[in-house]
């Protein structure tokens, strides 16, 4: 049996360890991914962009998401759209930017998505998912993967009959599968016994996503499931130590310091990726995630009571929220943290 730390192919591109960060969509960003590299991921996989605004040249698009740091490698970068051709396009955009491997999604169950026929739309269309493909291939000469959910709705298999179609008929290099169906969204216990029929069935690598929040969580379904390997998706927002845990095996639960320079190292690259007043509204996204790890860690000592932890939580997110600048809410939430323990801050008593 492999362990996470065990190196791997998919689709001839060398991956050092099994553990890779899932695309996120409207997060997986550059310095989103390379954090992730930075604490051990082996595999980094962007965030799904849209097939049509690369062919289009939409400017924003190929400048921000397009963007790979020389640090990331190997990368993945996903894409979406019903298209062949103009899937063809943006696959070849996507090799000239460096990317290591395309990643198609066919699994998003947001309506906007499936709307226009891609997404988990495609797990209705089996002849054009295998012509969207092929033609992610034919354009970009990479390894092509294919994330899935399991199916539509309760008791739906159709992204299991899916996954065997594209690799029989479309030469895929790998398949993802979410096995929860896309009107569950993220509610509900995975199938993880869906993946491992997967795993026994297919002879391409098979990577695991979806429940996955904690290092037991990763451990017991890579175990269960046989999969080539894990894919973190939301239990590594804020959490970049979940990488560490798992392909270092440390299991030691970071300090406010390490969790509020990790925040600065994102607030830094978000300033820099898209200038201060863009950021600014970005990053509020970001501060739920980095003040849960903060509370995790005042709620373990003996001078944090729980209730008083959960307090803080609750008013500083609404000043977060309303923040003017990157500057005040980095402010805020060392002032509500109080590391010395000497004062509690004025936003407790507003």
């Amino acid at each position: 049996m492999p362990t996470l730390t065990d190196p791997w192919k998919l689709g001839g591109v060398s991956i050092p360890n099994r553990v890779v960060l899932a695309p996120l969509a409207g997060i997986g960003n550059w310095f989103v991914r390379l954090q992730a590299k930075r604490y051990g991921a082996g595999l980094v996989v962007s965030e799904m962009v849209s097939s049509f605004a690369v062919h289009y040249r939409n400017e924003r698009t190929c400048r921000e998401l397009l963007r790979i740091h020389p640090d990331e490698h190997p990368v993945s970068m996903q894409l979406f759209g019903a298209d062949p051709d103009v899937m063809a396009s943006a696959a070849e955009r996507v090799a000239a930017a460096g990317a290591d491997v395309l990643d198609l999604n066919m699994g998003c169950p947001v309506p906007k998505v499936c709307k226009t026929g891609a997404g988990a739309a495609l797990l209705e269309d089996e002849d054009r998912a295998l012509e969207v493909a092929r033609a992610a291939a034919r354009g970009s000469g990479l390894p092509v993967t294919v994330k899935l959910r399991s199916g539509l709705h309760a008791g739906d298999l159709r992204g299991l009959r899916l996954a065997r179609a594209l690799m029989e008929r479309a030469d895929v290099a790998g398949v993802s599968i979410h096995p929860r169906h896309a009107s569950q969204g993220h509610r509900g216990v995975p199938n993880y016994d869906l993946v491992r029929s997967l795993v026994d069935e297919l002879p391409v690598p098979v990577l695991v996503s979806g429940g996955l929040h904690t290092a037991e969580q990763v451990r017991c379904a890579f175990a269960a499931t046989g999969a080539a390997a894990v894919l973190l998706a939301r239990g590594s927002l804020g959490n970049p130590w979940l990488f560490a845990q798992l392909v270092e095996g440390t299991d030691t639960r970071p300090s406010a310091e390490q969790v509020l320079a990790e925040l600065d190292w994102v607030i830094e690259r978000a300033v820099a990726h898209l200038g201060a007043e863009r950021a600014t509204r970005y990053l509020r996204k970001f501060y739920p995630w980095y003040l849960e790890r903060l509370l995790e860690e005042r709620i373990s000592s003996a001078e944090a009571p729980r209730l008083h932890a959960r307090r803080t939580e609750g008013k500083l997110l609404a000043a977060l929220q309303t923040a003017s600048t990157f500057h005040s809410a980095r402010a805020l939430i060392r002032e509500a943290v109080a590391l010395d323990g000497a004062t509690e801050p004025a936003l407790l008593d507003a």
